[in-house]
């Protein structure tokens, strides 16, 4: 399988902590994968230099065969034209843990305002555009409410609507239903699972360890900053498993997990 992003020896420090540690790992393309592990593994970290939110100390990434940010020449790491890194950054959308909507602008207009920013696209044709993304997450019919008028799992897939309207190659998800009650992560774990039916290559950071084991292609598991285990779902999940992947299936809570154990 094609790989969308191509993850060489990726290490990142905070000060003195190191929270990422030499990542290597293939995402193919037109499909989801799922990153796991405990809180503070790095997760999240790793997302952001995905996405050039954060800048790594060593290591490359390759973006559909472009460098991210940093190539290497001559055995050197060097930055690459901010044109460049502009160029790629744009086929890569991301949905964070909090919706981050303007909260004095509709649904429609939080999603068809990055068209008009982004895209330079006149006001009709970008309402037309964020509404085709609205109606495909099953929105159409709240366009004209306000965030305040809507339910944190609304609020969550207007926001996923924002970032598809740029036509990413790529979404990134950072622990999406992270700020919903249960009963609204459904409705936006149900808009991943479509566009994961769809063919959107998806890298999804998240805690619903039974949601990742079902739409994950392939599985990578962090802990304390390094990559343990990354393969296909069956393999990961299957059993034997990783020693660690099993302590962490044996204490972790999580509402989908009873389906592995």
């Amino acid at each position: 399988m094609t790989s969308a992003i191509s993850v060489k020896q990726l290490s990142k420090s905070f000060g003195a902590t190191e929270v990422l540690h030499r990542i290597d790992l293939e995402i193919p393309a037109g499909a989801a994968t799922c990153v796991i592990g405990p809180s503070g593994s790095g997760k999240s970290t790793f997302l952001r230099c995905l996405a050039f939110l954060e800048e790594a100390d060593s290591g490359l990434i390759e973006v559909f065969g472009e460098p991210l940010g940093f190539t290497e020449e001559a055995g050197r790491r060097r930055r690459v034209p901010p044109a460049q890194l502009r160029k790629v950054r744009a086929g890569i959308g991301m949905v964070f843990q909090q919706f981050n909507l303007w909260p004095h602008m509709t649904a429609l207009g939080n999603v068809s305002e990055a068209l008009k920013l982004v895209r330079k696209l006149p006001r009709g044709e970008a309402e037309d555009r964020a509404m085709a993304q609205l109606k495909r997450i099953g929105l159409a019919g709240l366009a004209a409410r306000y965030p305040s008028q809507l339910s944190g799992g609304q609020q969550q897939r207007v926001a996923i609507a924002r970032a598809l309207a740029l036509e990413p190659k790529i979404m990134l998800f950072d622990e999406a239903t992270a700020s919903l009650d249960p009963e609204l992560t459904g409705e936006v774990l149900g808009v991943m699972r479509g566009l994961a039916e769809d063919g959107m290559t998806m890298v999804i950071v998240t805690h619903e360890i039974g949601f990742a084991a079902t739409i994950g292609k392939r599985i990578a598991f962090l802990d304390h900053g390094k990559l343990l285990v990354a393969g296909e779902a069956r393999e990961v999940f299957g059993k034997p498993r990783h020693p660690r992947i099993e302590q962490f299936l044996d204490t972790y809570l999580d509402r989908g997990a009873a389906m592995l154990m």
